[in-house]
């Protein structure tokens, strides 16, 4: 197909409803539409970006054994009830037109969803470990969606969860994950910064962001300038200047934007969906997420 046949034209001006940088760029070009704060449709040159970048993720995750699947976007409220975070001012709720329908909620993320479904299918120590992922529309109630495709209300994101019957097994894993995550990113020509982060409403432990410097970005992290570790500023003690707690090199703060994130869930929700399996003992434990 010729250029000039695309759908999307290139516009001369930016859109005079957009500030940011990243989406006055995209829309100029022809890749994305505005419909609303937040909330962008792909044209065929955005959708041919996303396409790649889809392949090049799961290439990564099925080297590593993760399972692709694809779960609803509606959730409902008893599994978030299970966990206590229906009332996380995150979800964009659904309400039934009958007061007695269950409530649904648009899905913002799926621990949930997937461990209720692994009750289903896991019973033994022989069953695990497993990872399964999916590649899927996530919607999030942001009051913020002023920075393009960077904070959007929808937005496409690759979750991957994994299943296991030990730390050792869990840890074991996080490293490949961790070591896959940096092939995706310098694959799509990113530099990223393994940082020390919270957990938020996901986890009560700390946990672990990709970050890419930028001048743009919303995050902050203080990062050593001869080894690289880095810490997110949300959590971390260290000091613009001071010294790195690894190799006391000089530690700066950079502006960065979070492009990936790994949590040790632990037996958070497998205890709330009594996700057990019997250990080789022939006795009962909770998997490890």
């Amino acid at each position: 197909m010729r250029q000039s046949q695309l759908f999307g034209k290139t516009l001369r001006e930016n859109p005079k409803d957009e500030t940011s940088i990243n989406a006055q760029l995209l829309e100029r070009g022809g890749f994305v539409y505005k419909n609303s704060a937040g909330v962008y449709s792909y044209l065929p040159l955005g959708f041919r970006v996303l396409e790649k970048i889809a392949n090049i993720i799961r290439e990564e995750m099925n080297a590593i054994n993760g399972q692709e699947m694809f779960m609803p976007a509606l959730v409902e409220k008893k599994y978030l009830d299970a966990t206590g975070r229906w009332d996380v001012p995150i979800g964009f709720e659904v309400m039934g037109k009958n007061e007695k329908t269950a409530g649904f909620v648009m899905g913002w993320t799926h621990e949930e969803v997937l461990t209720a479904i692994a009750t289903k299918y896991i019973n033994s120590y022989k069953d695990l470990p497993f990872a399964a992922y999916q590649i899927q529309t996530k919607f999030r109630n942001e009051p913020r969606a002023k920075s393009g495709l960077l904070r959007g209300r929808e937005f496409i994101m690759k979750d991957l969860y994994s299943f296991h019957s030990s730390e050792t097994d869990l840890w074991n894993y996080y490293e490949e994950v961790k070591a896959a995550y940096f092939k995706i990113f310098n694959r799509c020509g990113l530099k990223s910064i393994y940082t020390i982060a919270p957990g938020g409403v996901f986890t009560s432990s700390n946990t672990h962001e990709f970050q890419v410097m930028s001048p743009v970005g919303e995050d902050t992290i203080l990062v050593c300038s001869k080894c690289a570790y880095a810490e997110n500023k949300e959590i971390s003690k260290l000091k613009n200047d001071g010294k790195c707690p690894k190799c006391e090199g000089k530690i700066r703060m950079e502006s960065a934007i979070e492009v990936g994130n790994l949590f040790p869930l632990g037996t958070k929700y497998s205890k709330a969906f009594n996700l057990q399996f019997i250990n080789s003992k022939g006795k009962k434990e909770y998997v490890i997420m």
